[in-house]
């Protein structure tokens, strides 16, 4: 093995991270292309290739963050409405269990701490929340859709294709966060796309250059040692 591939590879993997704050920077849209005919190279079962992938700026970026911040804003002033936005796929476990459930309040306690905002700050817990459909102020969305007659394995080919694009934006300098927060919002982003009916949003990236003065661009989440999630066999 060339050693000097394996380390570009690995550092391009081992310093991705979920960015929260984006500078205004455009992408070329040149460098976008690239990264997503690299990308494509992903395994996918029976080389189904099940994805689309729409590559949002301009004005239909921002037409999709009014409408999804506006019907955000209803629901956290009338939290009933949230029914009516529902993901087409479970995410989340219904009920959370043990260990899951502890690396996920790791993670809030770390993101949350680092910001100051404690739990019973509805007003900042709820306004970095909305950050969310506010793509970070990231310059570009990436919505990933796949056919909603295809099983899970479809979306697992997608999953594979969006750590490609990840990780080959990290090795050009860019940044990004992959978001599951819009799948709830699936049936006001769709039509933006001009996705077809029989289309499912399976997760969003946003894409840009990150903000290195940010402060909730130092958090790091944490990994597991090797030894809990690995089992040897001989």
């Amino acid at each position: 093995m060339n050693n000097l591939n394996s380390a570009v590879v690995d550092h391009a993997i081992c310093s991705r991270r979920s960015i929260r704050a984006f500078l205004p920077d455009q992408v070329p849209s040149e460098m976008i292309s690239e990264i997503l005919q690299v990308a494509s190279r992903a395994p996918s079962g029976s080389n189904t290739q099940p994805w689309k992938v729409y590559v949002v700026t301009g004005q239909t970026r921002q037409k999709i963050i009014d409408a999804v911040c506006q019907t955000q804003l209803h629901i956290q002033q009338t939290p009933d409405l949230a029914q009516h936005y529902v993901a087409s796929f479970d995410y989340y476990p219904k009920t959370w269990f043990s260990p899951f459930i502890e690396r996920r309040r790791e993670n809030g306690l770390g993101l949350y701490g680092l910001l100051g905002l404690a739990k019973d700050n509805k007003a900042g817990m709820a306004a970095q929340h909305l950050r969310n459909y506010q793509l970070f102020d990231a310059p570009v969305a990436l919505f990933f859709t796949t056919h909603q007659d295809l099983g899970v394995g479809a979306k697992m080919d997608v999953a594979m294709l969006m750590q490609n694009v990840m990780t080959a934006a990290q090795a050009r300098g860019l940044a990004t966060c992959p978001q599951a927060a819009w799948n709830h919002f699936h049936s006001v982003v769709l039509p933006h796309l001009g996705a077809a009916a029989n289309e499912e949003l399976v997760c969003a990236i946003a894409l840009g250059y990150p903000d290195q003065s940010a402060l909730v661009n130092e958090f790091v989440t944490p990994r597991v040692a090797l030894h809990e999630f690995t089992v040897f066999l001989d």
